[in-house]
């Protein structure tokens, strides 16, 4: 691999990208830890919580599988990975990454349907099982994941290659150059798919948007004052939730850009380290901002703090 594609060197991007990681592998087991509690438990569920659990689960994976790939990248040793392992870890790697994108739009449009008005046409879709949003969300994950089978054949290991033809992915596997025709093909289907995922994600914004300012208008106009009433718990999780779809449309945006530039500009290595803290920052920010802003969560944290509590004081006491 070409020295100056060689990241590892670089303490503070090593030392920011595990912070990122261990930050995103904790907050996300803490979600994903409430929701299996309320599933045990036989809570009744609202229904963004089965695409929030499953999102906190596949960001959990998908952080994992980058800190394994990251010893790849940040540290050096003789011993090399094999082309099957390459093809397995990133495709694996893609496979989750398409989970979180899936996952999150449905998020946007369950959320949608969860505040349209009972006059509207989306309201009988409220009343749907959890099996419907299975079959979506496998609809989707289906047709996103199709879109990048060409990773199979287009990763490979290359080891002490020093070729800038090939894209450096780590130490041991690069993207390797297909042909104009394939790669234009490719690149347009890839294309297709962003823009229908990052459509559904704002025209469910929007049509949340618009609901939610309905109501603060209906609700200026009932109480005569500027000052609108409390929020329902389903608008609060509404703008939590355009919050975050603002945020990871964002970063999707700054990720495609900051990718082109760096293919542009012969594998810069400086945009490789600004495109991989970049690429995880929606798993690691998503969850603190689920569990900081929802309620129910929090309460889960006091009480598990309150038994800790508990327990050391017992502890001390019988040794005393």
């Amino acid at each position: 691999m070409n020295k100056n594609n060689k990241v590892y060197s670089n303490d503070h991007v090593r030392i920011t990208f595990y912070s990122e990681i261990a930050a995103g592998v904790s907050a996300n087991t803490t979600l994903l830890a409430f929701h299996i509690r309320r599933c045990l438990l036989r809570q009744r569920p609202r229904l963004t919580d089965l695409p929030t659990g499953l999102l906190a689960l596949t960001h959990l994976v998908t952080l994992l599988i980058t800190g394994f790939l990251a010893t790849d990248i940040f540290t050096t040793r003789g011993r090399f990975w094999d082309d099957i392992t390459c093809k397995s870890l990133i495709y694996f790697y893609r496979l989750m990454r398409g989970l979180s994108i899936c996952t999150t739009s449905l998020l946007s449009v369950f959320q949608a349907i969860t505040l349209s008005p009972t006059s509207s046409c989306l309201a009988k879709l409220k009343q749907k099982s959890s099996r419907h949003y299975l079959c979506s969300l496998l609809f989707l994950w289906v047709f996103y994941t199709s879109l990048s089978s060409h990773l199979v054949i287009s990763i490979a290991a290359t080891p002490n290659l020093t070729s800038d033809k090939f894209l450096y992915i780590t130490e041991s596997c690069s993207l390797v150059p297909m042909s104009y025709p394939l790669r234009h093909s490719f690149s347009t289907l890839l294309t297709v798919r962003e823009v229908f995922f990052m459509g559904l994600m704002a025209v469910s914004s929007g049509y949340m948007m618009l609901l939610l300012c309905r109501h603060k208008k209906r609700s200026q106009h009932l109480h005569s004052t500027s000052v609108s009433p409390k929020a329902s718990p389903e608008q609060r999780a509404a703008w939590i939730i355009l919050l975050l779809l603002s945020f990871f449309l964002v970063m999707t945006i700054l990720d495609s850009i900051v990718s082109y530039t760096r293919i542009l500009l012969d594998n810069n290595p400086i945009l490789y380290c600004i495109r991989i803290l970049m690429a995880h920052s929606y798993a690691t920010v998503s969850p603190l901002v689920l569990i900081f802003t929802e309620k129910r969560i929090v309460n889960f944290l006091r009480s598990i703090c309150a038994g800790q509590l508990i327990c050391n004081y017992s502890l001390t006491y019988k040794l005393s």
